[in-house]
């Protein structure tokens, strides 16, 4: 006897069959000779996400101009063929989202392009979006990283659930699941999200107070109990954990504030202000309050939390020398009021600034203190998404740059900061720090002994993917995940010295600052870099005119 289909959903995603998922119906993208069928699942794709996505063209502009419509078919088109090159369907609405404010960013900062659509030129929209530092706010920096590593279903799942607001059969029509997995597979995507948000804590911690007040900052969070007050008073002066414990408490509550301004940045409440589900559900509060009461003990602990945090006084910004022993208050410590979490909190408050990173809030944005200012160290680091860079060694005040011609084994240095293209990375969303010079080769940090060459750039899941790749830390440190207790450094601080991987110390030598390449007519492509060196005459001591 055939097994039956399961029911499908009361509430079917807008455009084409429920029973069709957005992966299922970018299948005949992908190098089918059948024209009509993939005119048909373009059709039916851009019917379930355009008006969504060009809402967020409306906001990113400031404008409704008829540019909004170009950039949101420019958002589609760019996607869409990313989709038949064999990129995945799935979580599709937030990958279309980001391509509308890469677009207008890249379009408002192209001169040629802004002179024919004056809609870019807005302060408040693309002009001040194509002028931030960073798109995603510091304050968002945890949530961002853990968003990015979940499995794309729970991607999907947590944006049209907890953003969206709409209802569940809707991200379950689009990823083609019946509605009782999905909600379990959403209950499990918020604990791994949470678990992610946590463990990036971990392993962007700038100090080993931070990576050892880890837990001590979670559980109570998570539990909703005390604190300890040396954890209290380690958040009174560390921003970097301020921002941790302000974005975990977004657990005890809608996460949709938290996950829009992590992966959009760039006007972010005003989309989630945009959504239809939320005008009519409020904020999703029955939601939440119903998940509170199931899982965590009644009462909507989210709403609970900001009334609280109104009433209490801010506690002093900087606590003195003779208190700061993080270790040894732990001995002896009782329990304290659950008032103590709401204090923390506050602090946190008083530096966030509602996850806007773009001009019609506060533009908080990591690298920037507002005025235009480089953030102090610890509190910056590379960019997460792809984007050309150089990096700049905080020790020596020199940048990263390739010995000779840019091949499998060349060696890297330090030189005198510059244009050339060896002194151009893009750092990548999975930890690949790859050369501009020639995109195929990637920083390896274990092909030679510790001393770090050039490299064929490798998948993920290779046998030597671990060797290409590194993590960041908000110093700007760059640690090999083949063994993250070492870092990038220079074997000296002057012109020539060979970069290798050290032991990590946390010090400037082992910092560097990525920085935009400045755009001149002097800039060098290889040929020219090496007809250059040809002509140079080499003086004693090395020295080169």
């Amino acid at each position: 006897m055939p097994t039956p289909h399961p029911p499908r959903p009361p509430y079917p995603p807008p455009g084409g069959d429920p029973g069709e998922s957005d992966e299922s119906l970018a299948a005949p993208l992908r190098g089918s000779p059948e024209g009509e069928v993939a005119a048909h699942s373009v059709a039916l794709l851009m019917a379930r996400h355009w008006q969504p996505v060009h809402d967020y063209a409306v906001i990113c502009l400031a404008s409704s101009a008829k540019v909004a419509a170009m950039v949101t078919g420019t958002a589609f088109h760019r996607t869409l063929n990313r989709l038949a090159f064999g990129e995945s369907a799935v979580a599709l609405r937030p990958a279309l989202l980001v391509t509308v404010r890469d677009t207008i960013r890249e379009w408002s900062g192209d001169d040629r392009i802004s002179a024919v659509l004056p809609a870019l030129q807005k302060p408040a929209g693309g002009r001040g979006l194509r002028a931030a530092t960073s798109i995603t706010p510091e304050n968002r920096a945890l949530a961002e990283r853990a968003f990015q590593a979940l499995p794309a279903a729970a991607r999907c799942l947590l944006w049209h659930v907890e953003v969206e607001a709409d209802p569940l059969s809707v991200p379950a029509g689009l990823l083609g699941m019946d509605t009782d997995i999905a909600s379990a597979a959403l209950e499990q995507a918020r604990d791994t999200f949470r678990e992610g948000c946590v463990h990036a804590h971990r392993e962007l911690a700038p100090t080993q107070d931070c990576r050892f007040y880890n837990r001590l900052l979670d559980v109570p969070i998570r539990r909703g109990g005390t604190l300890l007050p040396d954890v209290q008073e380690h958040l009174a002066e560390c921003r970097y954990c301020r921002n941790a414990a302000e974005q975990l408490s977004h657990f005890e509550g809608p996460l949709g504030p938290l996950i829009a301004e992590a992966v959009l940045g760039w006007g972010a409440r005003r989309y989630l202000d945009s959504r239809p589900g939320r005008s009519s559900h409020g904020t999703r509060g029955g939601r939440a309050g119903r998940r509170s009461g199931g899982r965590r003990g009644g009462g909507t602990r989210g709403d609970g939390r900001h009334r609280l945090l109104s009433r209490i006084p801010m506690p002093p910004r900087r606590v003195p020398d003779a208190l700061r022993s993080p270790r040894a208050l732990l001995s002896g410590v009782g329990a304290v009021s659950a008032g103590v979490l709401a204090t923390v909190l506050i602090i946190s408050a008083s530096s966030y600034d509602g996850g806007q990173a773009d001009p019609a809030g506060s533009n908080s944005a990591a690298g920037s203190d507002g005025t235009g200012s480089v953030s102090p160290p610890g509190t910056a680091g590379l960019p997460t998404a792809p984007g050309v860079t150089r990096l700049r060694n905080a020790g020596a005040d020199l940048c990263l740059d390739i010995r000779d011609l840019p091949k499998e084994g060349s060696a890297t240095k330090l030189a005198e900061c510059s244009t050339v293209w060896t002194q151009q990375w893009t750092y990548e969303d999975d930890g690949l720090l790859r050369s501009v010079a020639d995109p195929g080769l990637c920083l390896d940090s274990h092909k030679d002994a510790g001393v770090v060459v050039l490299g064929t750039c490798a998948d993920e899941d290779a046998e030597r993917g671990d060797d290409v790749r590194y993590d960041l830390t908000v110093q700007g440190e760059l640690l090999p995940r083949w063994d993250e207790r070492l870092a990038l450094a220079a074997t000296h601080d002057d012109p020539d010295a060979d970069i290798v991987v050290k032991v990590r110390d946390r010090s400037d030598a082992q910092r560097w600052q990525p920085e935009p390449v400045p755009t001149t007519a002097g800039s060098l492509s290889i040929e020219e870099q090496e007809d250059q060196k040809a002509r140079q005459v080499t003086l004693p001591h090395g020295r080169t005119a």
